[in-house]
Formats: C-alpha cells, structure tokens, sequence
C-alpha cells in the first residue's frame, strides 16, 4: 500500500468481552508491552514497530469451541507460539489464567485456550 509509511502500525486484531483484561493476559504471557489503550481496544506489541495483537470490544462475542463443533462458533483463526520447554510453558500459562483444550491433536503442540476462549497453541519445535 503506497499510502503507509515507515512507523505506522500493523496487527491481527482479535475480538474479546473485555479488551484491557485479554491484552493484560498476553503481556504477561509473551512479556510484550500494553503500547495503546483506549475506550474497547487494547494494543500489545513485541516492540515499537511490532508485531502487535490489536484486541478489541466485541459486544454480543461468543466463545469459540475447540475442536470445531457444527453448530458452534468456530476459531476463525489462532496463535501459535514455539517454545523450549512445552510443560514449562504450559504451565506458565495455566498460572496466568489459559485453560487447556479437551482435544489435543499433536504430541509437540498444546492447544490452550485465553481467559477470552480462544485457542492459542504452545508448539515445541526441535527441527
């Protein structure tokens, strides 16, 4: 786009219940920074020129369901982040509110679910 410039911002925005909550929940999770709030959306960045996660106010938002469900309101999209540790990490998350999902489909992957419901995966990867 010709009409962005150097500095300006990027993300994925996700939708929660409660923006300022779930961006809490991943700056202590990934040890990013909170670097905007306003009024229904909650920025946090890895850095000042990114990447950022972009949470914002969803009113009437339903909790997607993992595995897929018919009828459910599937994950539209999730995160994945690779760690060095899997148990370690998971255990990290656990402590800082992510419950673990019924159905977990790799022995190197662990789907987690945030305080908001979505499904975010901690991936060991040694390759």
């Amino acid at each position: 786009m010709r009409s962005r410039t150097e500095g300006m911002w990027w993300g994925t925005t996700i939708e929660a219940p409660d923006p300022s909550a779930l961006a809490a929940f991943y700056v202590a999770l990934l040890g990013w920074h909170l670097a905007h709030e306003e009024p229904g959306t909650s920025v946090v960045a890895s850095s000042p020129q990114g990447p950022f996660l972009v949470f914002q106010q969803a009113d009437g938002y339903r909790t997607p369901v993992w595995p897929p469900a018919e009828g459910a309101q599937r994950p539209m999209m999730h995160l994945d982040f690779q760690v060095g540790d899997l148990e370690e990490a998971v255990a990290e998350a656990l402590a800082l509110g992510a419950t673990p999902a019924g159905h977990q489909p790799q022995a190197h992957v662990r789907v987690l679910l945030d305080p908001a419901g979505h499904p975010f995966c901690l991936c060991r990867d040694d390759g």
